[in-house]
């Protein structure tokens, strides 16, 4: 799961949103320093993260992948869970009621809250960022162009992006099985209990 999986899972668990971008920037414990209510969004999003990948569907996606490109599985599989929830949003009503916000609208308040500057300065002595700019990224996903910057921001943060750009190259491939899979994972996914 990438930041709007995250995001759509934090929030129906009812915590703060900032907290499901802040769990990828945050290490270390979490021993009380921060508000409680954000260590357990930041908590949330770790449980995800370690829910998913052993997830059998997830174990099973990744297993499709050749040798050598295994270790990048985990990656383009957390964007295409993205794009798949993107492109099927008004499909995830029958898990938000029959009045399901429109993506557009939870991306600007995802947004919103996600630049939240005092939690980013609490939780990671940092800038938060640019409300309108990730509103935008959040949009981008439903777009294949924006999968494939995804992969080009992720790749700038690696020391051997090629790597990844060889196994993203073909996500387009691997984007029915994703679609498929992602109802059924996020349901699970909705199980896991916020931990305080």
């Amino acid at each position: 799961m990438n930041f709007l999986a995250h995001l759509w899972l934090t929030d129906r668990a009812g915590l703060p949103l900032v907290g499901a971008v802040l769990g990828d920037v945050v290490r270390g414990r979490l021993d009380g320093q921060l508000p409680p209510q954000l260590e357990a969004s930041i908590r949330f999003h770790r449980r995800v993260d370690v829910a998913t990948d052993a997830h059998p569907l997830s174990v099973a996606a990744r297993a499709r992948f050749g040798d050598g490109a295994r270790r990048y599985a985990g990656i383009v599989l957390d964007v295409l869970h993205d794009h798949a929830l993107a492109l099927d949003w008004s499909l995830n009503g029958s898990l938000d009621g029959p009045h399901a916000e429109p993506l557009e609208r939870f991306a600007r308040r995802a947004a919103r809250a996600v630049a939240d500057p005092g939690a980013w300065q609490l939780a990671a002595n940092r800038a938060a960022p640019d409300a309108e700019r990730f509103e935008a990224l959040l949009l981008s996903y439903r777009e294949p162009a924006g999968i494939d910057h995804a992969f080009e921001r992720i790749g700038a943060r690696l020391s051997r992006p090629e790597r990844l750009h060889a196994v993203a190259r073909d996500w387009r491939a691997w984007l029915a099985d994703v679609r498929r899979d992602g109802p059924a994972l996020r349901a699970a996914l909705l199980a896991l209990e916020p931990s305080f």
